[in-house]
């Protein structure tokens, strides 16, 4: 049934790619390691990580402050790690940090801090580093054990009816971890599963549909907190429904593991 939603869906949205020219059947394949800029520096979140490790922690009452952004785009790092910062205007601006530009969405805000911040969130999207053993070969990152997985505080840092986003690769061994372990762990009702396919910007499969070993998607599970029901009724007129399945189509960056936009 998925492979048949995934061919069927992914056959239709590609035709509209290439009707609009964003696909080019005459385009070369071009696999994610070759289209890697020579000497292209990567976002730079690891490093960010790094540097906020290198100030003292910040209490709760320096959080309160909240940095509005304006016309200037660079801004010193201790200025973005000791407060909220905020887009109040209704058009994306441009921060420069560490030398990377970051595009902040008009009317949004962000805070670089750990989670001891112990704010409350109306989604939270999990990108875990699956213990596989292309990972364990390659040594490119570090794995978390499914029991690590589960020490993630989402009970304490969610909102009443909280949407919780993960990641999950193609095993199905890990597929039944989410839905049948973690998140009944969290109090959390699974709600979908959606799919991400990985296509060339020819329009074809990054890896054969039917392939064994690899494939060429990933898996986006969805689910709600259930916690107070008083809490959860008052907040549930706001509540949207989530489509039971859905497909995001897309030609993956060059990045290592890098997910679409959600």
């Amino acid at each position: 049934q998925v492979r048949k939603l995934i061919w069927e869906g992914t056959l239709h949205l590609v035709q509209e790619g290439l009707k609009s020219g964003f696909l080019h059947r005459t385009t070369t394949e071009l696999s994610c390691r070759k289209n890697v800029v020579p000497g292209h520096i990567g976002c730079g979140l690891a490093e960010l990580c790094e540097m906020a490790k290198q100030f003292p922690a910040v209490n709760e009452s320096d959080h309160q402050a909240v940095h509005m952004l304006d016309d200037e785009t660079s801004i010193p790092e201790q200025d973005l790690l000791s407060c909220v910062t905020e887009n109040s205007s209704n058009s994306a601006k441009i921060v420069v940090l560490m030398g990377q530009k970051y595009l902040v969405p008009p009317k949004s805000s962000f805070l670089l801090s750990d989670i001891s911040y112990k704010k409350k969130y109306d989604v939270i999207v999990i990108d875990p580093p699956w213990e596989n053993k292309s990972v364990k070969r390659s040594n490119r990152y570090s794995h978390l054990s499914s029991w690590q997985i589960k020490q993630i505080p989402v009970p304490a840092l969610a909102a009443p009816n909280c949407l919780v986003v993960t990641w999950v690769t193609n095993r199905q061994k890990h597929l039944h971890f989410v839905k049948d372990e973690l998140y009944p762990y969290w109090s959390v009702k699974t709600l979908a599963e959606w799919h991400w396919v990985k296509i060339t910007r020819a329009g074809e499969f990054v890896l054969p549909l039917d392939s064994l070993h690899k494939k060429p998607y990933e898996v986006l599970v969805l689910g709600r907190v259930q916690g107070d029901m008083k809490k959860t009724l008052r907040k549930s007129e706001d509540v949207l429904p989530i489509p039971e399945h859905k497909l995001i189509v897309s030609v993956p960056c060059s990045l290592h593991s890098h997910k679409p936009p959600l």
